[in-house]
């Protein structure tokens, strides 16, 4: 069914159908709704569906783009006719850097350039023309990436912010090897392709995946490439005093790690929808059954809401050997377009033991496969063989993440590393907190403590609301009247206001997913004001059907 031919009236048995679109998809239905009912009303429409964030780091893009005109002066200097210049040189450029930056002291981005250059020098003594060069040549995308995996330079500072905002400044011994990709999507075909074409994970294996999660982690496993069978690690703690979802993993769900038929388990960190980091408690829990009981167990964690939750740590900070870290740089400097992501792996990891441990025949085919770009492919790394598999392997030597993305990306790292006073942290951190305050204003009801919310989106479960407020009764008429992506039809078609269906993210089917970085702070007020009125009709519907029974006739003495 097409969701361009939904119209203004929904009936239950069309909105069954469409809730078993990807909620990507159906999301596209309820903007339809909204966007006619805001044609003829007054109402704005708010689309609190989307999870792009209305907020952008400006300070590393005034960098960016002052650098731009740097390289090209620098390009020019080197072969200069007109619309034509040359490859800059290396020798001496961060002194003409210098000089241009004191010319242009006033111009957006000078400072940014000029600390930053002499941040990296004394922390991390790079040369300070090999540094500048990198910069100047990579924005300019006048070369291929060499190295292919990553930038130089740009490896060295990303890891320092890994280690800085995903390993809570406490990293693990050694280093991580990273690959820089097209974001976090990317990242994830990538790592479940190489698992794959490697023998790490075989088609049919199974697999453990924490819910909720994004939707297409659910939907990727089932492609026919893979057909992984998949357990659920389900956040089904609830918190025992207010009876509220605390979007936790319980321990007896953790303990379904303990099954060896189980390969890999692929974590969200914080969750999304409900944007829940892991629990220090829990986290313990997956620590000690890998160490002590499943060594082999392959953990894929995607932390890209980990900057929003305070003191947040990942599992690859924990597990190290056994992780295949993601990370995309998107939601926190609000910059999807630019599609920036990286995937790290511990220079000691399980992955290349593995491989080293296939049978014979296995790697005989598989050094076959890398051959071409190497004298020794049995000894090539796991996350190289990423880098070659993410072209074909033919194509290996046009590998690579775009140069001037690679030099966003080292800006955006490098303007967190050097805000020690994490000013541009707590400036993102504070408006989602407010807007998640807001919503809960709106709604009426307190917003629980959780010192492990991110608060980037927000999911919320109208069944566990309405048997807490009205009881057992009303839950059933709810489920038996309705399904549950009425709520949503209706506040796009009579608010012009659009929510997405949490049950689309493997939660619980009655829930919603909000988010919270997408819309300016006034409009969650409004949205949880008109939710919570959307529930209360059914509260209505419910009494009216109530008055409406008739009466039970006494049995006769």
């Amino acid at each position: 069914m097409s969701v361009k031919s939904v119209k203004m009236k929904v009936s239950r048995a069309m909105q069954k159908k469409l809730q078993q679109l990807s909620p990507f998809e159906l999301k596209d239905a309820l903007i339809e709704l909204a966007s006619e009912n805001s044609k003829t009303s007054t109402i704005a429409m708010l689309n609190a569906g989307r999870g792009n964030p209305n907020w952008i780091a400006t300070d590393p893009r005034e960098a960016f783009f002052l650098l731009g005109q740097f390289a090209l002066t620098e390009s020019k200097r080197v072969w200069n006719e007109p619309g034509l210049g040359g490859m800059p040189h290396k020798v001496g450029i961060a002194k003409r850097l210098e000089t241009f930056l004191a010319r242009n002291g006033k111009a957006l981005g000078a400072e940014f350039l000029s600390n930053a250059v002499d941040f990296v020098v004394d922390n991390y003594k790079f040369n300070a023309d090999a540094f500048v060069h990198e910069l100047v040549d990579g924005i300019i995308g006048d070369n291929y990436p060499v190295p292919d995996r990553i930038l130089k330079h740009n490896e060295r500072i990303v890891q320092a912010y890994l280690d800085q905002e995903m390993c809570g400044n406490h990293p693990p011994r050694g280093s991580f090897d990273i690959f820089a990709v097209e974001g976090g999507t990317a990242a994830m075909c990538y790592i479940f392709d190489s698992l794959v074409t490697n023998g790490l994970l075989k088609k049919g294996d199974h697999i453990a995946l924490g819910t909720p999660t994004f939707t297409p982690y659910i939907e990727m496993p089932t492609l026919d490439r893979y057909k992984f069978k998949v357990t659920r690690i389900e956040a089904d703690e609830m918190d025992k005093a207010s009876g509220m979802h605390t979007w936790q993993y319980s321990e007896k769900q953790i303990e379904k790690l303990l099954d060896p038929k189980i390969k890999a388990f692929f974590l969200v960190n914080p969750s999304n929808p409900p944007s829940t980091a892991v629990s220090s408690k829990i986290m313990k829990m997956i620590v000690k059954i890998v160490k002590t009981k499943r060594p082999d167990l392959i953990i894929i964690t995607d932390d890209v809401y980990g900057t929003f939750v305070p003191g947040f740590r990942s599992i690859m900070a924990d597990l190290p050997q056994n992780t295949i870290g993601v990370y995309s740089y998107s939601k926190y400097f609000g910059c999807t377009g630019w599609r920036l992501g990286v995937i790290a792996i511990h220079e000691n990891n399980i992955f290349d033991t593995m491989i080293s441990k296939l049978p014979a025949a296995q790697r005989k085919e598989l050094n076959h496969r890398y051959s071409t770009i190497t004298l020794k492919p049995d000894s090539l790394k796991f996350i190289d063989r990423m880098v070659a598999d993410s072209r074909q392997v033919a194509l290996n030597h046009t590998a690579g993440l775009s140069l001037p993305q690679q030099i966003q990306m080292t800006l955006f790292s490098l303007s967190s590393l050097m805000d020690t006073e994490n000013k541009y942290k707590t400036l993102t951190q504070d408006i989602v907190q407010r807007r998640i305050h807001a919503l809960f204003e709106g709604l009426g009801i307190p917003l629980p403590e959780n010192p492990m919310r991110s608060g980037y989106y927000c999911e919320l479960d109208l069944m566990v609301w309405a048997d807490l407020k009205y009881g057992k009764e009303f839950t059933k008429f709810l489920v038996q009247n309705y399904e549950p992506v009425d709520i949503l039809f209706r506040l796009a078609q009579q608010t012009s206001i659009v929510l997405m269906p949490g049950g689309g993210f493997g939660g619980p089917e009655w829930s919603l997913r909000v988010s919270l970085a997408n819309l300016d702070d006034s409009a969650y007020g409004r949205i949880g004001k008109q939710l919570a009125e959307a529930a209360e009709a059914y509260v209505d519907e419910w009494q009216h059907t109530k008055h409406l029974r008739p009466a039970r006739k006494k049995k006769s003495t």
